[in-house]
């Protein structure tokens, strides 16, 4: 493909010589002199392995070159690349200017020769920013509608600085999200003969992955760092403990807990919580991170009382249903269930609340279990509803915690018309029109 990049920083340095070394004909766009005559003379503009000597070798046969005529580059090529700088504004957004003016830039450049093209944003920019700001602005600067001609990618960039070719070569997956299939076609042959897989999905998804994955790096530096502060203080080698912590695949390293619904709850976590902090405490290590962890939760749990709130209209009897008592299904222990809380939460709003769990029953709750729901709900074994139809046909409010597959079932019968409030994500519910639908994270 004959494609343009502007910005020639560390992404677009890196991302043109390894296009170019996929074969394509890379013309790389900087309004710096100084970039575009070193990208000429075969010099990378950055310093670091492995680019340098590739920069050499494809501007040496001819498959990348620098400019600073943005609107030749737009003209010569079928697709662009835009991966100039978006840096922190006062108030902590990205300055988006540099990536606005460039779109405009080459819509018009489109307007006026007639052809179609491509245009792959690398930037890191907000969930939604494509769809919602930049496909506006193309569109009204190119004089035509996405998808007639001219199509939108957001292709998010994993390149980390000093290993970025070796992450170029090797990345996890190539998301392309694009606001057109033929878009997305197009996008995709940028990367024949990179081995990872290649994921489709819309430009909001695609942009979020990116700034949630950084998100994220940030956050597991900090946990790890505040793990060894506070191990440290305890005469504990924090890198042993780590370099087995992580060993765990399946729960630790890994995917497990990444879902996003309901507040966590039980007899471990949040008591683990409290007994890092004390310890914390005893001995004078701040863990900001951790500190926060049990505000987070509260917060959760307070947003889906607000959710259910909101459908509440002016005079209406405060009805609702609630399934799932226990922290989770398939077990009947109540301690510090998120869904306790939000029972508790409800009746102090004057709520007339029923509450349905196939797996809690008062005759088998023993001991601390026992003891842990009657301070928390006194008398909750009068909630307690055995009779799911009436339950369904009393209330108009719905809260889906969590139940069995024959109670969804029901539900799934008589919901036409009331208020569902999903903190399971039941596909099937999310699915249908006939429901006023709120899902907790979706």
């Amino acid at each position: 493909m004959k494609l343009s990049i502007f910005g020639l920083g560390y992404v677009g340095a890196v991302s043109g010589a390894c296009l170019a070394d996929l074969g394509h004909q890379v013309t790389g766009v900087d309004l710096n002199p100084e970039k575009v005559a070193r990208i000429n003379a075969g010099e990378a503009p950055i310093y670091e392995a492995l680019i340098g000597e590739l920069t050499e070798r494809v501007v040496s046969q001819g498959r990348f070159s620098a400019t600073a005529d943005q609107n030749a580059a737009v003209r010569d090529t079928e697709l662009s690349i835009i991966s100039v700088g978006t840096p922190t504004a006062a108030d902590g957004s990205p300055m988006m200017d540099a990536v606005e003016a460039v779109t405009r830039m080459i819509g018009e450049t489109v307007r006026e020769s007639g052809k179609a093209h491509t245009v792959v944003v690398r930037s890191t920019v907000t969930p939604g920013y494509c769809a919602g700001t930049l496909a506006p602005v193309l569109e009204a600067a190119a004089g035509r509608r996405i998808g007639d001609g001219l199509h939108l990618v957001f292709n998010p960039e994993f390149l980390r600085e000093g290993s970025s070719v070796r992450d170029f070569r090797e990345p996890p997956f190539t998301i392309l999200g694009s606001m057109t299939d033929e878009g997305a076609d197009i996008a995709a042959r940028l990367y024949d003969g990179i081995d990872a897989p290649l994921i489709r999905t819309d430009p909001g998804v695609a942009e979020s992955i990116k700034i949630l994955s950084n998100a994220f790096h940030a956050l597991k530096i900090s946990f790890a760092n505040e793990a060894g502060r506070l191990l440290k203080s305890s005469g504990i080698d924090a890198t042993e403990a780590m370099r087995i912590f992580v060993q765990d695949t399946v729960l630790n390293a890994s995917g497990a807990y990444l879902r996003p619904g309901f507040a966590f709850g039980g007899s471990c976590l949040p008591k683990d919580i409290r007994a890092i902090l004390s310890m914390a405490s005893a001995s004078r290590t701040d863990l900001p991170v951790l500190s926060a962890v049990m505000g987070s939760n509260r917060a959760h749990i307070d947003t889906v009382l607000g959710m259910i709130m909101a459908r509440i209209a002016e005079g209406k009897p405060r009805k609702a249903a609630l399934f799932g008592l226990s922290f989770k299904p398939g077990t009947d222990d109540l301690r510090e269930s998120p869904y306790v809380a939000l029972a508790e939460k409800l009746i102090g709003k004057g709520f007339d609340l029923s509450i349905i769990d196939p797996w809690v029953k008062t005759s088998r709750l023993l001991g601390k279990n026992k003891a842990f729901i009657e301070q928390e709900i006194p008398h909750f074994e009068a909630l307690l509803n055995r009779d799911l139809e009436t339950t369904l046909a009393q209330n108009d409010i719905l809260i889906i915690g969590h139940a069995s597959a024959e109670h969804l079932a029901l539900i799934g019968e008589h919901a036409a018309g009331k208020t569902v409030v999903d903190l399971a994500n039941i596909a099937a519910l999310r699915e249908r029109g006939d429901i006023d639908y709120e899902g907790v994270c979706w």
